[in-house]
């Protein structure tokens, strides 16, 4: 099956349309006008869509690790801005190469899925009626994936042009017009209520064979529900879209198409073996190669699982090496909240590394008696904790939900140094869960019982607890005000989706940023004295710059003559 997978997934890829930038045209060796003559057709360059999502600049690096990294939660390993240090740690400029390429990558995923919306629509009539349906769902799936891409365009770059069809993307760059982010919004949320109208749901779906991995009304609904939440935040506030995210989400709830898995490990079981789940996972990106050739356009791999794994030296697992460049802020682990009885706590912070000759070990080594013993995470957290025991935790703790060793089954296990098979959660369930619970909050100026009961199914899951029963072990305590309440689901959407790329965003949107940032770095220097240094971004976050990326100087250039202008602190 994954063999196969793969071979339809480059077939695709070759079909579906690649535009390099803003200013490039896409040429395919296909001539599309004589293709996409029937449904099945289509559907080959629509998986060409959902391969766009897996290269480095998109979610096989970028918008899964290298941009979402700086936090209050996480942070990169080492103490310098050298070579791939200088993006997370905030300390780049608008000529960034990551930068240029994820802007890149995101219109050119945009050009594909604009060309193939155009090609189905103009044939879509000419299709028998059996087929006009399944075409329908693969247009409605198109579209999802164009809001998608718009969301992350939207809220990482901020003010961007809104490319609506591929006539647009043809154009000289002076004639790009940058418009205001309300207005991608707006055609996000279009996008989606026509793919929430058109979808089914993935388990109620009689049109395709085969929709794994693949947008269904769920991963529609839940998306937008997280749209809304975004837009009624930082910068936008727009405090309308509060009511709508919490109605969107509910609709999701009340659907009883989806769940939170019986046990929390079992997620990380099966991204780290490609197991297709609908019942949590919303929306998912699916990697897979056979083989590493070095050819990012034929291999299907991310690097999940390695830049922010469990630290591995090489040849001390299967897989190699895991050079988990990706770190957990020690504080992060320190304040989590009921850590003893919050199963999740171990699930997601690793105190341990694989060491070759060795294998699995913990990070910190102390001595007792004149005999070297191996210690635990727990023993650096109390406040008269020697601090040789936290100074051994200021690099070296890391995720640990993308254990390769521990979770991925040898036929899915790719041998190589820096690149895996492990899957990445866009959208899972429980965020859903949280975000109404959030909304409702905002609306209500006040939690409800029903936001109350989407956050304590979360928490009785992650204590190993059935998610039906009332429990005094894991629940919020009643009773509690707006900004209590506020507070609580802030901390849950730590603990919950710790290291799954949300938590900057969060912060962002919350009109927190920049204060977390540096509030973190002056708490680092309560737990060891030279954890501040291992906190680079500490020192080069800027308030009113770092919410954003930078517009790609090279685009901005192209663009010279139009009313494109630089994000504020990037000038």
């Amino acid at each position: 099956m994954k063999n196969i997978k793969y071979i339809i997934l480059t077939i695709a890829m070759a079909l579906s349309a690649a535009a390099c930038s803003l200013d490039e045209k896409s040429y395919t060796e296909v001539e599309k006008s004589k293709y996409m003559n029937t449904a099945s057709e289509a559907e080959s360059v629509l998986l060409g869509i959902y391969r766009d999502m897996t290269p480095d600049p998109m979610y096989g690096y970028h918008l899964s690790l290298y941009f979402t990294l700086p936090s209050d939660i996480a942070k990169v390993v080492g103490n310098e801005i050298t070579n791939f240090r200088n993006v997370p740690s905030n300390a780049y400029t608008s000529t960034e190469n990551e930068v240029q390429e994820t802007w890149r990558a995101l219109y050119s995923a945009i050009y594909g899925a604009n060309d193939f919306l155009e090609r189905l629509s103009g044939k879509i009539e000419s299709f028998p009626e059996a087929e006009k349906k399944l075409a329908t769902v693969y247009i409605a799936e198109a579209r999802a994936l164009r809001a998608l891409f718009y969301f992350e365009l939207v809220r990482w770059y901020g003010h961007v042009a809104l490319m609506k069809d591929t006539e647009q993307s043809s154009q000289h760059p002076s004639t790009f017009v940058q418009v205001e982010p309300v207005e991608v919004y707006k055609f996000i949320e279009a996008d989606l209520k026509y793919a929430v109208d058109n979808l089914p749901y993935a388990n109620e779906d009689p049109y395709r064979k085969n929709n794994a991995f693949r947008i269904s009304k769920g991963g529609a609904l839940g998306l937008l529900a997280k749209v809304y939440a975004t837009w009624a935040g930082y910068p936008l506030n727009d405090k309308t879209k509060w009511e709508e995210a919490a109605n969107t989400a509910r609709l999701l709830i009340d659907s009883g198409q989806h769940g939170l898995l019986e046990d929390y490990e079992q997620l990380w079981k099966n991204c780290g073996n490609s197991i297709w789940d609908p019942k949590e996972s919303l929306i998912e990106v699916s990697f897979f190669s056979p083989t590493i050739t070095g050819n990012r356009s034929s291999d299907a791999s991310g690097r999940i699982g390695k830049w922010n794994g469990v630290t591995a030296q090489d040849g001390s697992i299967k897989a190699i090496r895991v050079a988990a460049n990706w770190k957990v802020v020690p504080t992060f682990a320190a304040n989590w909240k009921d850590y003893d009885k919050d199963r999740r706590w171990k699930l997601s912070i690793a105190d341990y590394q694989y060491s070759k000759n060795i294998g699995k070990n913990s990070v910190l080594k102390y001595k007792e008696d004149g005999v070297t013993k191996e210690g635990t995470l727990e023993m650096a957290l109390p406040a008269d904790a020697p601090a040789e025991y936290r100074k051994a935790f200021n690099d070296k703790l890391t995720p640990a939900k993308w254990d390769i060793q521990k979770y991925v089954d040898p036929d899915n296990m790719l041998i190589d140094a820096n690149m895996s098979n492990t899957n990445w959660y866009i959208l899972r369930y429980a965020d859903v869960l949280l975000l109404y619970a959030e909304a409702v909050n905002e609306v209500h100026n006040g939690p409800t019982a029903g936001a109350y009961e989407a956050v304590n199914i979360v928490r009785r899951r992650g204590f190993g607890l059935p998610i039906n029963a009332a429990s005094g072990l894991c629940d919020l305590a009643e009773g509690m005000g707006y900004e209590e309440f506020r507070q609580a689901v802030r901390d849950e959407r730590a603990y919950e989706l710790a290291f799954e790329g949300h938590r900057r965003q969060d912060l962002i949107r919350w009109g927190i940023y920049y204060e977390t940032i540096k509030n973190t770095y002056i708490s680092l220097a309560d737990w060891h004295e030279m954890a501040p240094d291992y906190y680079v971004c500490g020192q080069y976050t800027r308030k009113n710059k770092n919410e954003l990326l930078p517009l790609p100087q090279r685009d901005l250039d192209l663009m010279a003559g139009s009313n494109f202008s630089q994000n504020q602190g990037w000038e």
